[in-house]
C-alpha cells in the first residue's frame, strides 16, 4: 500500500494475530494461522510491514518466504531456503554451540553450517531439526510465515513439506513457557488455503481459515487526508467518493491509489467527483474485459467447462454426472451428457492458460476468484 509516500499501518490486527499465535486470546493459534484475502487487497503489505515487525518486538525470530517469488521453483526448495538463509545469520553461534554439546551433535550442526550454499536444506536433516537449531541458535521462538502458502500443494515434494512443518509444530509446541515454533500461513485463495485443512488426509486438518479483514473506512479516510494535502483547498477529494470508489474497485488499495493520482491534477471538486466515480467503474471494466478477452478465447467446450466450474462452485465433481450434464446444455447437447474425456482435456487447456488450479489430489478450483464476480456480472442485465 506504499504509493506516494502513504503507508497504512494496522498495528492492532497485527497484535491481536499474534496474542493467538501465543494462545493469549479467545481465538487459538498455536496450531497455525491461516489467512486468506482475494489477491491486492493489502495481505502481504500488512505481512511484511505490521506482522514481521510484530512478531520480532514480541520476541520471535522470523522467517519469511513467498512462495509466488519464482513460481518455477519447488515449494519445497523455497521453504528450506529461506530456513536455511535464516540459519546462516547465525551460522557463527551454530559452530560455537556444535563444538560445546560434542561429537554427537557435530554431524546436525556441522552439516548446517557447512551446506550454507546449497540449494535447500540437506536430505539428511529434517525441517523439524533444522527449526529447532534456529529456535536455539536464536535462544527465540521461531515464527516461519508463509505467503501464498497454497502453492505448495502444486507439487509431492511441496505438500511433504507441509506435513514436516506439521510434525515440526507437534515437536516444538513447548509447555507453559509457550511454543517454540508458530506457523502463519496465508493465501489469496480461500478455496485453495481451504485444502490443507479440510480433511483428514491433509497436514493441518482441524484448523480453521481465517478471512483476513479488507480495509475498510479507517484505511480511505486516512488516504483521503494523505491525498488532499497536494490538492488546493478547494480541490478535495471527499472520504464519502473514495470509499465508493474503493468498492467499486474491489477494495484493492493499489488502484485506488493509482486512480486518485491520475485524476488529482484535474478540474475543480465536482470534477473531481465525476471522474473519480467514471474511473472507478472505468477501472472495473478494464479488468472484467480482460477475463472476457480471455473467456473468447476459448473454444466452446472450455467455456461451458469453465462456467459450470463457477456455477458449480467450490467442491464440485468436474468429472460427476450432474456436471457433465450441466456442460452438455450449455453446449446444447439435450439428450448425451459430455464425456469425462472431453471434460479432462478442457480442464488441462484452463489450467495452462492459468484460469484454474488442480490440487494435487484432483478437486479444481478458479485461479482468481474474482472471475466468478464478472461471470455474475454477464449473467445480470444492466440497471
Amino acid at each position: 500500500m506504499d504509493h506516494s509516500g502513504f503507508l497504512f499501518h494496522r498495528p492492532q490486527l497485527a497484535q491481536q494475530y499474534v496474542d493467538s499465535l501465543e494462545g493469549r486470546s479467545i481465538v487459538d493459534a498455536r496450531s497455525g494461522l491461516f489467512l486468506a484475502a482475494p489477491r491486492r487487497t493489502g495481505k502481504t503489505t500488512f505481512v511484511r510491514e505490521d506482522l514481521l515487525p510484530t512478531l520480532v518486538e514480541r520476541g520471535f525470530t522470523p522467517v519469511y518466504v513467498d512462495l509466488w517469488t519464482d513460481r518455477a521453483q519447488d515449494p519445497a526448495l523455497l521453504i528450506s531456503g529461506a530456513i536455511q538463509a535464516k540459519l546462516q545469520e547465525f551460522s557463527t553461534v551454530i559452530q560455537k554451540l556444535a563444538q560445546r554439546v560434542g561429537s554427537a551433535q557435530v554431524t546436525l550442526f556441522g552439516t548446517i553450517a557447512l551446506g550454507l550454499t546449497q540449494p535447500g536444506l540437506p536430505s539428511n536433516l529434517p525441517l523439524a531439526e533444522a527449526l529447532e537449531a534456529l529456535a536455539i541458535a536464536a535462544e527465540t521462538p521461531v515464527a516461519l510465515v508463509i505467503d501464498e502458502a497454497q502453492h505448495a500443494l502444486s507439487t509431492d515434494a511441496g505438500l511433504n513439506a507441509m506435513f514436516a512443518l506439521k510434525a515440526a509444530r507437534d515437536r516444538l509446541m513447548g509447555g507453559e513457557s509457550g511454543p517454540l515454533l508458530v506457523l502463519v500461513l496465508t493465501g489469496s485463495n480461500r478455496d485453495k488455503l481451504a485444502h490443507l485443512v479440510r480433511n483428514k488426509s491433509q497436514p493441518f486438518f482441524g484448523a480453521s481459515i481465517t478471512r483476513f479483514p479488507l480495509l475498510e473506512q479507517n484505511f480511505v479516510r486516512a488516504f483521503t487526508t494523505h491525498i488532499n494535502r497536494f490538492l488546493a483547498a478547494d480541490n478535495q477529494f471527499s472520504g464519502e467518493d473514495l470509499q465508493e470508489a474503493f468498492r467499486l474497485v474491489g477494495y484493492r488499495p493499489e488502484l485506488l491509489q493509482q486512480l486518485a493520482a491520475e485524476i488529482a491534477v484535474n478540474g475543480g471538486a465536482e470534477q473531481l467527483r465525476k471522474d473519480l466515480q467514471s474511473g472507478a467503474h472505468l477501472l472495473r471494466q478494464q479488468i472484467w474485459k480482460r477475463m472476457e478477452s480471455e473467456f473468447t478465447r476459448l473454444t466452446v467446450i472450455q467455456q461451458a467447462v469453465l462456467e459450470t466450474l463457477i456455477e458449480a462452485g467450490p467442491g464440485s465433481n468436474p468429472f460427476g454426472e450432474a456436471f457433465l450434464q450441466r456442460c452438455a446444455l450449455k453446449l446444447g447437447r439435450t439428450t448425451a451428457k459430455l464425456q469425462m474425456s472431453s471434460v479432462q482435456r478442457a480442464m488441462d487447456a484452463l489450467r495452462e492458460k492459468n484460469l484454474v488450479w488442480r490440487a494435487d489430489w484432483g478437486e479444481y478450483v478458479l485461479e482468481d476468484e474474482s472471475m466468478a464476480d464478472w461471470h455474475q456480472g454477464r449473467r445480470t442485465p444492466p440497471e
